[in-house]
């Protein structure tokens, strides 16, 4: 029995529609849902405030403060405490309260300590002068820790820094670490706003080298609207001890990575899953309302956003080590990663997920701020 060949093209195209179907249906069922907001993860307290919660502000206002540090924490109470006193030792000190940046902040005040309302003066000298100080906060995010991440990190505050703008948020549920970031940097008030894990795997000093590839950003007649995004990179750290020594699986997994992050589109960018990464509120107003993923890969997404919108990235070498007790699991974290990055790449070239057009905030009841 012979078959001609209008039915071959039928028989074909009929599977290849069939397959199309499928796939769209697999994309589908692993897109992640929406990330919801409860309403009280819209507040936060403090260390001057440990039982009235107060209203987070809105990264779509104007800044408040001249840096935001965001700090996902999921059970950090063991490794918390090291990388508050670090962050918090360095940027009270005169090493970055004295340092020259042509940044010019908008925020002006005469204050000698942090405050929610500081200032960020462009000139050291004159920060000296008028006896006022580079202002910052920090929003730790629990991200529904099952331990007392967020009452250890009140008492640290309270004990330990009662003058330092400390907020802690509690998500009710835990939602991975990419949607505790994406929270903090949504209702964050920083004119720059810098992820930084909670382990202290990088040191804090090196956003002095962040910073300053930022400045030359935001100079360049090219940039528009100072929107501009600064990466910490260990890439230079590829021979090194601190790499060598890792486990055979989790070079095995990073060489993988890079290698598939080549497909996908941000090959340009040596180190993509560095928690550490400079964004300047303009563009952080573009970026964090368009994400997506909730887990690690997350960052892949928010350069794939930017690459996007033509923002732009650049990467600076950090100092990096490797801190014990990662909750991260190699082999499972290799099956998600492969199949959220599938899943992101897919959404945004067949137009369901849109860069700089994205939710925003989505409540539990269903509405939503965008940009919020």
């Amino acid at each position: 029995m012979s078959i001609d060949g209008s039915t071959l093209i039928y028989g074909g195209t009929l599977a290849l529609g069939v397959g199309l179907v499928l796939a769209y249906a697999l994309l589908l069922l692993w897109s992640p849902p929406p990330i919801l907001t409860h309403p009280s993860e819209l507040t936060y307290l403090s260390a001057t405030n440990l039982k009235e919660p107060l209203s987070l502000p809105k990264l779509e206002d104007p800044a408040s403060v001249e840096l935001s540090i965001i700090v996902p924490a999921f059970n950090e109470t063991e490794r918390l405490p090291a990388m508050l006193d670090a962050t918090v030792s360095y940027l009270e000190g005169e090493g970055w309260q004295n340092a020259s940046t042509t940044h010019k902040s908008k925020i002006r005040t005469g204050k000698t300590s942090p405050s929610p309302n500081g200032n960020g003066n462009a000139s050291a000298k004159k920060r000296k002068q008028n006896g006022s100080k580079r202002t910052f906060e920090i929003i730790i995010v629990d991200d529904g820790s099952t331990d007392s991440t967020s009452s250890f990190a009140l008492s640290l505050a309270r004990t330990k820094y009662p003058n330092t703008d400390i907020k802690v948020v509690t998500l009710e549920k835990n939602i991975g670490k990419g949607g505790a970031v994406r929270h903090g940097m949504l209702h964050a008030g920083g004119e720059r706003l810098l992820m930084a894990d909670a382990d202290g795997a990088s040191r804090i000093e090196d956003l002095a080298s962040l910073w300053s590839d930022m400045d030359a950003f935001v100079s360049k007649p090219a940039t528009k609207n100072d929107r501009a995004v600064v990466v910490g990179s260990r890439a230079h750290l590829v021979q090194t001890e601190a790499v060598v020594k890792r486990s055979l699986l989790r070079n095995i997994l990073m060489y993988g990575l890079h290698t598939i992050l080549r497909i996908v589109g941000v090959g340009h960018i040596r180190d993509t899953q560095c928690g550490f990464k400079l964004f300047s509120r303009s563009a952080a107003q573009q970026i964090f309302p368009s994400q997506h993923l909730p887990t690690w890969i997350f960052d892949v997404e928010l350069l794939l956003i930017a690459k996007a919108l033509g923002i732009e990235v650049g990467e600076v070498p950090v100092e990096w080590h490797e801190v014990a007790g990662s909750k991260l699991n190699v082999v499972t974290a290799s099956i998600q990663m492969l199949r959220d990055l599938v899943v992101v790449r897919v959404n945004m070239v067949v137009g369901r997920w849109k860069a700089g057009g994205g939710p925003g905030v989505t409540m539990v009841d269903g509405k939503g701020t965008k940009g919020e």
